[in-house]
């Protein structure tokens, strides 16, 4: 294994981030790449998140009532590909080192270590298609990489012993016509490791196991400890970036997105465009009856964020009832959020 360095040479530095604040971890990789000139594998875990591709349209991807009711936070990140659900059952682990001829796509490279470990294990895995690790055909890890500069990132996300409830749930939007550019995740049957271990050991053993196996392995690789000063920048980069509505929803491309929903008073069906976010243009249609032309409806949400909250408060002072006979803002902002 010649992991980052492929010719062997050089210093390689392992980086435990102890942290599980997803905003943070994304921000600390960044940091790496495009801040520190060394060579590093990080080996993280998140609470519960989504963590989005980075060309990817976040409404699109989420049941934003589940994630919200159940704590999950939803992240963007740098790298491309779909969408993930993290949770502490998952082990994540990073190559950050300068770009080289054919390390970008060469999924191979970066997931032989992890198949070596697994192997240590008695448990068999291989790469399938392009960047899945599978175990019989199933998938427990999807890897993605991003390039700043001179510089790769290559990173994946084990499932070791994850919550596929949460991760069935918070992965499934509401059933709607969305047409965008934005690159939709592909579900494929998955499996947690411990399934397939003989005596599964916790995943915090089974994390520094990982750790161990990368510093008896990879040539040159020494520890390293987080100062304060790369903490502070990781901080840093996470509340400008990776804590906002901006990056994580606003980042999303062009998209029109179609709801239609029957209620005791009629259908409502609505039509909205958004661009980086934000509504651009609306259509309600519906059988629904109504004193005022539901265009100042429409007008009224306009330029807002495509955010149910966001949508309410919009609204705050505007009797829906006028245009929507039976209609409650907080039903309309369900509707089309």
């Amino acid at each position: 294994m010649l992991l980052p360095n492929e010719d062997g040479h050089g210093m390689t530095y392992l980086i435990i981030n102890e942290s599980l604040r997803p905003p943070f971890n994304l921000a600390l990789e960044e940091y790496v790449l495009t801040d520190m000139d060394i060579d590093a594998i990080i080996l993280w875990r998140n609470s519960k998140a989504v963590i989005v591709g980075g060309n990817q349209n976040t409404a699109g991807e989420i049941d934003a009532d589940y994630v919200k009711a159940n704590g999950i936070a939803v992240v963007r990140r740098l790298s491309g590909g779909g969408a993930v659900f993290h949770d502490p059952g998952n082990v994540n682990f990073t190559f950050i080192h300068k770009l080289g001829g054919g390390d970008f796509s060469n999924y191979e490279k970066f997931t032989d270590p992890i198949v070596g470990y697994l192997a240590e294990l008695g448990v068999y895995a291989e790469l399938q298609g392009r960047n899945d690790l599978v175990i019989d055909g199933l998938k427990f890890c999807g890897n993605a990489q991003a390039v700043r500069k001179d510089r790769i990132m290559h990173h994946g996300c084990i499932l070791y012993s994850a919550d596929f409830g949460h991760m069935a749930r918070a992965l499934k939007p509401r059933e709607a016509k969305m047409e965008s550019k934005g690159i939709k995740s592909v579900r494929k049957r998955v499996t947690n490791i411990a399934d397939h271990m003989a005596s599964p050991m916790p995943v915090e053993d089974f994390f520094s196991g990982l750790a161990n196996y990368f510093m008896l392995h990879a040539p040159g690789i020494k520890p390293y400890e987080l100062l304060q000063s790369d903490i502070a920048a990781a901080e840093k980069i996470s509340r400008e970036k990776y804590e906002t509505w901006e990056w994580n929803f606003g980042h999303s491309p062009r998209y029109n997105i179609e709801y239609e929903r029957r209620y005791a008073f009629g259908t409502v069906g609505a039509k909205v465009f958004a661009e980086q976010g934000v509504i651009s243009g609306i259509h309600i249609f519906g059988d629904f009856f109504g004193m005022l032309d539901k265009s100042g409806l429409e007008s009224a949400v306009i330029g807002t964020r495509h955010d149910r909250d966001a949508v309410k408060n919009a609204l705050e002072g505007l009797n829906i009832g006028d245009y929507i006979l039976g209609m409650t803002s907080e039903q309309f902002a369900e509707l089309i959020c």
